[in-house]
């Protein structure tokens, strides 16, 4: 027993201790949520990240120490996100057919999803580098950490922002559509992908294919508008 402090503190420098909590945390999210027939609150990527915090916070392990074995699970955003592209060959034809109204829906959703968050944390008062953090907000990880990096943001407080708005779209996704009496999966989808990046895409294949495919466009193509738009939006806040 007297081993055991040094032994802790042996294992928390080792990388792939925090890759396996990674992958045990995740798993256990997706039980979870499996068993509870799949409701949008019981998303796995919220209970995973809730686990590890915990875990962090308890064990006094700092965020670098973690991410170093983390990292990989990081690394793999990257050919998840191509692999995106089978679904959609999948659909081209419904993706050709919906273009123009896709399009429109594309800008209005992405300079609000910007300009609101912008508006109301001016409103309350949030200036400098906290308020340019918070535009990317709606962007997968890797563009939204170089957005905010470039226009003088903090990346670390953009990638916490940018996994809360994840989980609310898609925790909140499917009840608010469904109120709103949104039923054609192409528009849902794609809402989801602007609006919550990633883990709102996720959310969505787990609904319904269709929805997938073209919540990952969304995804895609926010990614590349935002980029464009938001060094002009902020602009107006200086």
């Amino acid at each position: 027993m007297n081993a055991l402090p040094e032994i802790w503190t042996y294992l928390r420098q080792e990388p792939l201790l925090w890759l396996s909590a990674t992958l045990l945390a995740y798993a256990v999210g997706d039980t979870v949520f499996l068993k509870s027939g799949k409701r949008p609150y019981m998303n796995p990527v919220l209970i995973a990240v809730s686990l590890l915090a915990l875990l962090l916070w308890v064990t006094d392990v700092s965020y670098p120490t973690y991410f170093e074995g983390a990292k990989f699970v990081h690394f793999m955003l990257g050919p998840a996100t191509v692999a995106l592209a089978a679904p959609l060959y999948a659909n081209l034809d419904k993706v050709r057919a919906a273009a123009l109204p896709m399009f429109a829906a594309l800008i209005a959703g992405s300079v609000t999803a910007i300009v609101s968050v912008l508006a109301i944390a001016y409103a309350f008062g949030v200036r400098g580098e906290i308020l340019l953090s918070l535009a990317p907000k709606s962007v997968t990880a890797p563009v939204a950490l170089g957005i905010s990096e470039s226009i003088g943001g903090s990346p670390t407080l953009t990638a916490v922002l940018v996994i809360l708005t994840g989980v609310m779209g898609a925790v909140m996704a499917t009840p608010l559509l469904n109120l709103l009496g949104i039923k054609d999966w192409r528009a849902r989808g794609f809402a989801l992908g602007v609006a919550s990046h990633g883990i709102g895409t996720a959310r969505a294949f787990q609904v319904n294919e269709t929805a997938g495919a073209f919540a990952g466009i969304g995804m895609g193509l926010n990614a590349i508008l935002t980029a464009l738009i938001v060094p002009l939006i902020i602009q107006i806040f200086a």
